[in-house]
């Protein structure tokens, strides 16, 4: 009789990935417990602790996992039909019209209450973001789609907006959520960095009102 293959932690890390983005995707991720994503992959809960170290750590590592797989940075890098505001603009439609990520994105806003989580969160994309965004910030500088003396200080800007749009963060109602957009779509135009089109702004009020709808906005 054959004995039975035994998976390697590896193997076990992409079991337990694909079982809870399948489970937070169906269920939510405040509804799905570590048993659930452990019935699903096929293994004992002791395998999930071997691999990470909190249901919170396998949504982080999810959440890199797509943007990595799929990062619209990278799609419009080597756009030369582009210049550097069109490739923002760009980038910012392929984001938000990406349904698996966005799905994701909506089961993590409860868990950005937690400071640890939302201090993690912050700091990933200060450290993998704000390089991509000076990049095409100065090229946009470069080829005079983009007017700004503060490229450097919107690269560190711009990842942080969607944080202040979280009303689990900064709590608010929709209606208020609706006024701080357009705060930022005027602020953004007024520094010389006008990339809210007509694509963009409508994908962005679907935006808040899912994490409207999510909940989140108690004051």
């Amino acid at each position: 009789m054959a004995r039975p293959v035994k998976k390697t932690p590896e193997e076990w890390r992409k079991e337990i990935l694909n079982a809870a983005q399948s489970l937070f995707i169906s269920k939510g991720y405040e509804e799905t417990s570590i048993s659930d994503i452990m019935d699903m992959a096929g293994g004992a809960k002791g395998m999930f602790y071997r691999c990470f170290g909190s249901k919170e750590d396998v949504m982080y590592t999810l959440g890199n996992q797509l943007f990595f797989g799929n990062n619209p940075f990278d799609a419009v890098k080597g756009r030369n039909d582009l210049n550097g505001l069109q490739k923002i603009r760009s980038l910012l439609v392929l984001n938000q019209s990406d349904d698996k990520r966005n799905h994701l994105n909506m089961q993590a806003v409860p868990i950005l209450r937690d400071p640890h989580i939302l201090a993690v969160a912050v700091e990933e994309n200060r450290r993998v973001l704000t390089p991509l965004w000076l990049e095409l910030l100065e090229e946009g500088k470069n080829d005079g789609s983009i007017k700004t003396e503060y490229a450097r200080e919107l690269s560190e800007l711009l990842p942080l907006i969607n944080f202040w749009l979280m009303p689990t963060v900064f709590p608010a109602t929709e209606e208020e959520l609706h006024h701080k957009y357009r705060f930022v779509m005027e602020m953004l135009e007024h520094m010389g960095l006008p990339i809210f089109d007509d694509e963009a702004v409508s994908f962005t009020e679907k935006f808040i009102n899912d994490i409207s709808q999510k909940g989140g906005n108690e004051t």
